[in-house]
C-alpha cells in the first residue's frame, strides 16, 4: 500500500540509514536498518511510517497508514462538530439615546450575554457629535455598570473612526445559571 505524504515520509520514502523502530502495538523495538525495519512492516502487512524525523536516529513507526490517516480526520471532524462557536451580537446606539430606549437595548443586551453571545456596544457619532467622545464613554459606563454582574469588559472603549466600540463576553456564572434555567 502506496500512500504519498507530504506530512509524513511512509515505505521507500524513509532517507535515514538507521531508523529506531516502534511496533503497531508501541512497543519498542529498538534500532534496525531501514531496509530491515521496512521488510519486518511488510511482513506484518503493514507499512513503515517515520513519526519523528528530527530524532536521532529518525523514529519510525509499524502501522496501516490508511486507518491512520483515516481515524485522523475522522477525529478532526468530531471536535469541530463539538466545537461551540461563539456568537458576537452588535447593539448600536446613538450619544444622545432616551432612557427608555437605553433600557430596552440593556435588556437586549442581557437577553444576548444569557444565550452566551458575546455583545459589541457600538457608539455611532454623527456631525458635530464627534467632538463630544466623553459623552459616549459615559454611556458605555452606565452599560459596564448596568450589566456588571452578569458580564465583563473584554475590549476597553476606543475610537475606530466616527465610532466608539466596546465588546463584553458573558461572565462564567451568568451561562452556567442561564443553561441551568433553560433545562
Amino acid at each position: 500500500m502506496e500512500i504519498s505524504s507530504r506530512e509524513h515520509r511512509i515505505n521507500q520514502e524513509i532517507r535515514a540509514r538507521e531508523v529506531r523502530l516502534i511496533d503497531e502495538t508501541g512497543k519498542q523495538l529498538g534500532i534496525y536498518p531501514a531496509r530491515e525495519a521496512l521488510q519486518i512492516a511488510e511482513e506484518r502487512g503493514l507499512d513503515l511510517v517515520e513519526v519523528a524525523p528530527n530524532a536521532n536516529p529518525p523514529v519510525c513507526r509499524i502501522m496501516d497508514y490508511g486507518k491512520y490517516l483515516y481515524e485522523r480526520t475522522k477525529k478532526e471532524r468530531e471536535a469541530r462538530r463539538s466545537q461551540k462557536l461563539t456568537e458576537i451580537k452588535e447593539v448600536r446606539l446613538r450619544p444622545k439615546i432616551g432612557e427608555h430606549d437605553m433600557g430596552f437595548k440593556i435588556r437586549q443586551m442581557r437577553e444576548f450575554l444569557a444565550s452566551g453571545a458575546k455583545v459589541r456596544v457600538r457608539v455611532r457619532f454623527r456631525g458635530r457629535e464627534i467632538t463630544h467622545p466623553e459623552v459616549a464613554k459615559d454611556l458605555l459606563d452606565r452599560i459596564r455598570q448596568a450589566l456588571g454582574e452578569i458580564a465583563y469588559v473584554e475590549q476597553e472603549p476606543q475610537m475606530e473612526g466616527n465610532t466608539m466600540l466596546m465588546m463584553l463576553s458573558p461572565s462564567k456564572t451568568s451561562v452556567k445559571y442561564s443553561e441551568a434555567a433553560a433545562s
